[in-house]
C-alpha cells in the first residue's frame, strides 16, 4: 500500500494548538506532533467505534494490555506480562505521576540537560527539585552530536535524590543511547539507590536501521529499580486522543504508582484505547514507510542547512523527528526563537527551555511533508540572508 506523507493536511480548521498559537503567516515546526494523516486502520477503527455512538466510561481490555506484552517481546525481546502495564492518559501526566509515586517533598530528580521541558518541571510539580548534568556535545564541522559526562552525572545526584528522569530516545538531541551508556546510567543510580524514569515515547520512531533498547530490558536488576513510559501517540500521530501506558516489573513500585493514581489520574478515553489496539495490531506497514520518509527530511534538512545556512549546527537524529539546531554562531542579535519567529516567521521551540545546554538553540519538527519543511528552512536562509547584509 502507498502513503502519501506528501500530502497537505489543512488543520488550522481543526483547534490544533501547533496552528493556531501563531499568526497564519507563522510556519510551525515546534509541537512535537506531526502533519500527517494516521494509518488507514487507525481511522477506519474510530469511525466504527463512532457509529456505536456511546461514549460511556471504558476500561483498558485484557486484548489490548496483551498486545502491548506481544509488541514489547517481538519489537525488543523484553517479556513483560499483562498486570505489570499501567494505562495512562498521557505521558506528561504519567512523569508528574511518578515522581509523586516515587519522590517526596525536598528530594531530588536527576536528568540530563538539554531535555524536554516538562522533565523540569514535574519533580518541583511534586514540591521536589531538578538536579541537572549537562550532556557533552561533540562537534563535526556543522553537525553535532552528545555524550554523557557521567562525572558529572554521578555528581549531580545528591543524598535525596530518588529519581533519574531519562528520556530515551532523548528530545531534544535524538540520541539513541547504547547499551554500554545505558548499562553505565543504569549502575550508577543502582548503587545510589535511584529509581530510574525511562519515558521512550519516541522509541518506534528509529532511524538508519537502529533498533531501540528499553532501558529496563538490559537486566532483571535493573527492571527491579525501572519505570518505562511508552505509548502509541508520536509513532501514530495520535496524541490528541490521549493514551499511553507505563511498565512496571517491581510490584512494590508498580503499587506505588497505582496508589498515587487515584483520585488523581483520569481513564484513557475510549477513542485513544480503540487507536491504540488498531494502531499496534494494523500500523506497521505505515510505520516502515513513515520511518523511511522521515529519515528522507533529517537528510534533506542537514543537507540543506551545511550548505545553505553557515553559523548553524544541527544533530543528526538517529530517532525521533526532532532536529536541534545551534543558532551560537550566526551572528543573530539576541533570541534565535524570537530572531526566526519575527524575521522568517517560522515558529520553532525555545533553546533555553529545554534547560542547561539550551541557550541560543531552536527545536525544529521536520514530522512534515517536504514541500512544508523546505519552506521553512528557505525562509530561514531568506532571514539570515538578509540579516547578514543589513
Amino acid at each position: 500500500m502507498a502513503y502519501n506523507f506528501d500530502e497537505i493536511v489543512d488543520r488550522r480548521k481543526t483547534g490544533a494548538y501547533k496552528w493556531s498559537k501563531y499568526d497564519p503567516d507563522v510556519l510551525p515546526m515546534f509541537v512535537a506532533d506531526m502533519d500527517f494523516r494516521s494509518p488507514e486502520p487507525v481511522i477506519q477503527a474510530l469511525l466504527k467505534r463512532v457509529e456505536h455512538g456511546v461514549f460511556g466510561y471504558e476500561w483498558p481490555s485484557d486484548d489490548l494490555a496483551n498486545i502491548v506484552c506481544q509488541r514489547m517481546q517481538s519489537e525488543y525481546h523484553w517479556r513483560v506480562t499483562p498486570e505489570q502495564v499501567i494505562f495512562l492518559p498521557g505521558l506528561v501526566s504519567g512523569l508528574n505521576l511518578i515522581c509523586r509515586a516515587i519522590g517526596k517533598p525536598g528530594d531530588s530528580a536527576v536528568m540530563l540537560t538539554p531535555v524536554y521541558p516538562p522533565f523540569l518541571s514535574a519533580p518541583v510539580n511534586q514540591f521536589m527539585t531538578a538536579s541537572t548534568a549537562q550532556l557533552r556535545e561533540v562537534r563535526k564541522g556543522q553537525t553535532l552530536s552528545y555524550e554523557i559526562d557521567f562525572d558529572a552525572f554521578e555528581a549531580a545526584i545528591k543524598p535525596n535524590t530518588s529519581l533519574f528522569i531519562h528520556c530515551h530516545p532523548h528530545n531534544p538531541t535524538g540520541h539513541e543511547y547504547t547499551l554500554a551508556e545505558m548499562q553505565r546510567l543504569a549502575e550508577v543510580c543502582l548503587r545510589h539507590n535511584v529509581v530510574i524514569l525511562s519515558d521512550e515515547i519516541h522509541c518506534d520512531l528509529m532511524m538508519d536501521g537502529n533498533r531501540h533498547s528499553p532501558m529496563a530490558s538490559l537486566s532483571p536488576e535493573i527492571a527491579g529499580r525501572c519505570i518505562t513510559l511508552m505509548a502509541p501517540s508520536k509513532t501514530f500521530n495520535v496524541p490528541g486522543l490521549g493514551c499511553s501506558f507505563a511498565i512496571i516489573q517491581n510490584p512494590e513500585l508498580h503499587a506505588a504508582v497505582k496508589k498515587s493514581e487515584t483520585g488523581i489520574i483520569p481513564h484513557v478515553n475510549a477513542l485513544g484505547l480503540t487507536a491504540a489496539v488498531a494502531a499496534y495490531t494494523h500500523g506497521g506497514e505505515w510505520l516502515a514507510e513513515l520511518r523511511k520518509y522521515l529519515t528522507g527530511n533529517r537528510d534533506t534538512l542537514v543537507d540543506y542547512i551545511t550548505e545553505n545556512m553557515p553559523g548553524i549546527s544541527t544533530t543528526v537524529p538517529e530517532a525521533t523527528y526532532l532536529a536541534w539546531l545551534d543558532c551560537s554562531k550566526a551572528g543573530i542579535p539576541g533570541n534565535p526563537h524570537e530572531f526566526f519567529l519575527e524575521k522568517a516567521r517560522v515558529a520553532m521551540n525555545d533553546g533555553p527551555t529545554f534547560g542547561p545546554g539550551g541557550e541560543n538553540f531552536v527545536r525544529f519538527n521536520y514530522g512534515c511533508s517536504r514541500a512544508h519543511m523546505m519552506q521553512a528552512l528557505e525562509q530561514m536562509k531568506t532571514a539570515l540572508d538578509q540579516m547578514r547584509r543589513a
